[in-house]
């Protein structure tokens, strides 16, 4: 049965949730990529705090120092099927020099919790920590089985993580059939005052790969015709340049016609680029779910200022909407012509799910629980989640990390940006209705 807070649960989950997510982002769990990172220590804080409230967890060290956590909440209702509520433990990371205060210090200023991780995503460990521990405390279960997982190497393709767990041990999830964790449940203030929480039910499938062009090494002083930087450069300036087709997935259109519907403004389906500008600072972001995009983010070639390398290599970030993967790799083709080595680094899947049913009710009855004005609404992620891995095991996964945004901060350069921080009152904002959706999940 689903319960309302009481005055000492509800002072208990706020003053737990901001305590927890600055020890959190006080234990450095960086990850530089290439399998270099180490959640470690971050695991074992995880462990301790849980024991402290009598909730048993199990580290899983995939790799030395790449450490997952799992732990299993009974229910009142053990034959239902079960959710798992998960987190990434590690963050990206940050240059010192760049930020205003120190991004391991967890220092609150200016009404904000400052440090990387705040928002991406030590801010939602917390609160579900928080969470468990009050259910503790307070002698609560609750109404499904649930399993959280804080895992690894999210932030660079979570083969330590998700991935390696799905795998190697899929007897985790047993019995779950849907998973909730990060980067939906925001706030968006519209021009006009009214309030959007983006609730993430897409996310768009990932492509990295690498481009090679092949040429006749040199001496830098001589003409030649088959000089491999200037191949490469060629075929990434017409990746760069080349306007990709807005694509109508259902996600969007769906968050389209809200956004019409809350300004005011009639709705049309052909042109869903028309109401990007009413995303104000999200629109970067927003914008990257109408279209595929591929990005180049890496360069290397040559060894010497008067030698012409015979081989240059750039890394293109590539990323398709649902359902429209073939499409991507067939204009990235077409871009680039035959001469250019493609290699696949990394792929993953685009993920779409209905936006309905009692666990989307539920997402939403607890956003408009605590701001009755709000207006839930579906949207399609840029980027990637856990969910994806999760997926493999027919887990249907959804964004819903709560929190209350100030109409004037430019959300989305947060994530792994300079001077990330969170709001405490969107924290509590946060904890509060991730806990009411949990008790209605």
């Amino acid at each position: 049965m689903a319960r309302n807070l009481t005055k000492e649960q509800r002072s208990f989950l706020e003053e737990e949730t901001v305590r927890i997510c600055q020890n959190l982002i006080r234990i450095p769990s960086v990850n530089f990529g290439e399998g270099n990172g180490d959640e470690k220590a971050v695991a074992l804080y995880v462990v301790e705090e849980l024991a402290d409230a009598g909730i048993k967890s199990e580290i899983i060290e995939t790799a030395p120092n790449r450490c997952n956590v799992i732990a299993h909440l009974s229910s009142d209702n053990p034959g239902r099927k079960g959710l798992v509520l998960h987190g990434h433990l590690d963050v990206v990371p940050a240059n010192a020099s760049d930020w205003q205060v120190d991004p391991f210090a967890g220092i609150i200023k200016e009404g904000f919790l400052w440090g990387r991780g705040a928002i991406d995503m030590k801010n939602m460990d917390a609160m579900i920590i928080a969470i468990a521990r009050m259910w503790s405390k307070f002698n609560i279960k609750p109404p499904r089985p649930i399993t959280i997982a804080f895992f690894a190497d999210e932030e660079a393709g979570s083969l330590f993580g998700s991935r390696w767990l799905v795998k190697n041990r899929p007897e985790i999830f047993d019995n779950c059939s849907e998973a909730v964790s990060e980067v939906g449940g925001f706030s968006l203030t519209l021009p006009n005052g009214k309030r959007l929480y983006l609730i993430e039910s897409a996310e768009k499938g990932i492509n990295w790969m690498k481009l090679t062009a092949s040429g006749v090494a040199s001496h830098g002083s001589m003409i030649t015709s088959e000089n491999a930087v200037v191949k490469l450069a060629n075929a990434l300036s017409k990746i760069g340049a080349y306007q990709w087709p807005e694509r109508a997935t259902k996600t969007a259109t769906a968050l389209m016609r809200k956004v019409a519907e809350a300004m005011g403004q009639p709705f049309n389906q052909d042109d869903l680029r028309s109401y990007l500008p009413y995303f104000g600072k999200m629109t970067k972001m927003i914008g990257a779910t109408l279209q595929n995009t591929a990005n180049p983010s890496m360069l290397e070639a040559g060894y010497k200022a008067n030698v012409v390398p015979q081989s240059a290599s750039a890394v293109v970030d590539g990323r398709f909407l649902p359902g429209l993967e073939e499409e991507f790799l067939s204009t990235i083709q077409s871009l680039i012509g035959n001469d250019i080595e493609i290699e696949m680094l990394t792929r993953d899947v685009a993920l779409e799910f209905e936006f309905t049913g009692d666990l989307v009710e539920a997402m939403c009855s607890a956003i408009i629980n605590q701001d009755p004005d709000g207006i839930p609404v579906p949207y399609l992620m840029s980027g990637g989640t856990d969910n994806k891995a999760l997926s493999d095991l027919g887990i249907i996964g959804y964004g819903f990390s709560p929190l209350q945004i100030p109409a004037d901060l430019d959300f989305m350069s947060l994530f792994h940006g300079i001077d990330e921080r969170v709001p405490i009152d969107g924290l509590h904002f946060g904890v509060r209705a991730l806990h009411y959706f949990l008790e209605r999940s």
